[in-house]
């Protein structure tokens, strides 16, 4: 919360490091790949009880905190894309991989995959937007933080399976089809508003650049001068 109030990246990146959330969630993912419901629980447990702690105390900072302006670090976390489920399925692919490997190197593999699928600066973005008020920033950065959570377990599921761990408990074939299919069906709801937002953004990039190229062409116009300029998006004018 310090440092997506203070814009420091630094700041943030130690926050990624030191996050308590990682392990939880790839460990639900593990539960479920081996059919350990009890490992599912308990994983779940700790999730939701760090995920609710660390948006009451984000809110509570932000609440106090004299510094109220959303800082480009805080945007960053509002408009998740299709783009943050793949770089979360990777990381989690990645994440299985390096804890369920004997070899010593891998262990920088955990830091680099805590950094890469951030979950605490979603997290205490949300946290910014109950303390402000803001619907547009506590949903945005709640389904950020939701799609690295899924994703991430997901992939440690799919590696688990791929691995052939060995399952605690056989579970009935009829059953875990219908589990495979509600993960299915799930994971593609989740994923619809990524796309969206990622053609949003897309289109967005694209009138951006028409509108810049435009300006640049035409700083001249008759006897006027373009001296400075605001894109804005509703409308689809340049003013």
């Amino acid at each position: 919360s310090l440092g997506l109030n203070t814009n420091s990246a630094a700041v943030i990146i130690g926050a990624m490091l030191i996050s308590p959330l990682m392990g939880p969630i790839i460990g639900m993912g593990l539960g479920i790949g081996i059919n350990d419901f009890m490992l599912f629980k308990r994983a779940a447990k700790n999730y939701l009880v760090a995920t609710l702690f660390s948006v009451v105390t984000a809110a509570l900072y932000f609440a106090i905190t004299p510094i109220d302006e959303a800082q480009s670090e805080l945007l960053a976390r509002t408009s998740p894309t299709i783009y943050d489920v793949g770089i979360a399925l990777c990381g989690g692919l990645a994440g299985i991989v390096a804890l369920s490997s004997r070899s010593q190197r891998m262990g920088n593999v955990i830091p680099g995959v805590a950094i890469a699928t951030a979950l605490m600066p979603p997290l205490c973005t949300a946290g910014y937007g109950i303390a402000n008020g803001s619907i547009a920033f506590f949903m945005g950065a709640s389904y950020l933080f939701f799609i690295n959570s899924v994703f991430i377990a997901l992939a440690s599921f799919i590696m688990v399976r791929y691995l052939k761990f060995p399952l605690v408990k056989f579970s009935d074939p009829v059953k875990q089809k219908k589990v495979h299919r509600i993960i299915t069906i799930f994971t593609i709801i989740l994923i619809l508003p990524s796309i969206y937002s990622a053609v949003t953004v897309i289109k967005e990039n694209k009138f951006n650049q028409a509108a810049k190229r435009f300006v640049t062409e035409n700083k001249t116009i008759g006897n006027s001068y373009i001296y400075d300029y605001k894109i804005s998006h509703h409308g689809r004018k340049s003013s």
